[in-house]
């Protein structure tokens, strides 16, 4: 996992998302969400100001199989797992 992010003009994602300050439960339930809407191998930019996020995310990642590709906080570049 590369910790840092692409650059802007650089951006791998297919779909955005700034889910602004939404806590660990409230985040992984919309993320659950917007992932799943996704194509399998899709990246989603998240940009989450919670400061739980840098723990919370790469963890919810882990236990969806879903990839963390790269992430500064608060943006984190999530890929949907496949089909």
């Amino acid at each position: 996992m590369d910790s840092h992010a692409p650059d802007a003009g650089q951006s791998p994602a297919d779909d955005h998302w700034n889910a602004g300050p939404l806590g660990c439960g409230e985040l992984v339930m919309e993320l659950k969400h917007r992932m799943d809407v996704l194509e399998p191998g899709a990246v989603l930019h998240l940009v989450a100001l919670d400061p739980g996020a840098e723990e919370d995310l790469p963890a919810w990642c882990g236990l969806t199989g879903h990839g963390l590709v790269a992430f500064t906080p608060p943006h984190f570049f999530i890929q949907r797992k496949g089909a």
